[in-house]
């Protein structure tokens, strides 16, 4: 019997804040209607899993147990991120394809395109280290 394997999942991280600046509001609506268009034909099409915009302040926690907790996010206001797709395609490129869609490209948008791990690299380490010592005793 074999185990079904999930498709691969990538997300797709919108960077850039005021990139809407200097357009009118007739054509923010304009973009802002190109953006739900394909969001939901992602959907439909069962390529997009999820996503959202992100507000701009939030919390940045650091410092062994978490004692430092100041406002943010720092990134510079180009780099920030916005918002977010999660997708499940099968491959990097058709993540890459897709995020070339982006109706925020042609006003300063950057897409970021990351595989979503299925393990965190850390778990992936210690049981492969667990395993290596198991097998030499």
């Amino acid at each position: 019997m074999s185990t079904p394997t999930k498709a691969p999942e990538y997300l797709l991280l919108f960077r850039g804040n005021d990139w809407y600046k200097g357009l009118s509001p007739e054509e923010m609506q304009g973009v802002a209607s190109k953006w739900m268009a394909w969001f939901k034909r992602l959907t439909d099409e069962g390529i997009c899993l999820a996503g959202q915009p992100l507000e701009r302040e939030g919390r940045m926690v650091s410092g062994k147990n978490g004692r430092v907790v100041s406002d943010g996010p720092f990134a510079e206001s180009k780099e920030a991120i916005g918002g977010y797709f999660l997708l499940r395609v099968n491959t990097i490129d058709e993540a890459v394809a897709v995020a070339k869609d982006c109706p925020g490209l042609a006003y300063g948008i950057q897409v970021e395109v990351r595989p979503v791990r299925e393990e965190c690299p850390m778990v992936e380490s210690a049981r492969t280290q667990l395993e290596a010592a198991g097998a030499a005793a």
